[in-house]
């Protein structure tokens, strides 16, 4: 069954927000964490994302492709940027990356048609 995208990433959002009651000194501290390393810098905050997006494909992490796609489009993310980023990550993780490079084309399209 294929995955719908934009609906997964609101439903970890939803697990997210409740770790966050559960253990909220881990959260807040991994929330200071993802701010600092995907503030603007040397790298701009696009560029850290289709890091991430790439490091995503790579572990192949659903829930992870499904916040950077998006991240990475509201950050001005080209398609082509994050086609490129997809063919590095296939480099770096062989034949499975392949497998979650063509669900994370299906995540952008998803992304792209809303």
């Amino acid at each position: 069954m294929a995955t719908h995208y934009p609906k997964h990433r609101e439903h970890i959002q939803k697990l997210v927000a409740q770790l966050g009651k559960e253990i909220p000194d881990t959260m807040a501290a991994f929330g200071q964490l993802h701010n600092a390393a995907a503030a603007d810098g040397a790298l701009s905050s696009k560029e850290k994302e289709l890091i991430a997006l790439g490091i995503a494909i790579a572990l192949r992490c659903d829930g992870c492709i499904a916040y950077h796609v998006h991240d990475a489009i509201k950050a001005g993310a080209s398609r082509a940027e994050m086609m490129e980023t997809i063919g590095v990550a296939i480099l770096m993780g062989g034949g499975p990356s392949l497998m979650y490079g063509a669900e994370t084309l299906d995540a952008i399209e998803q992304y792209l048609a809303q």
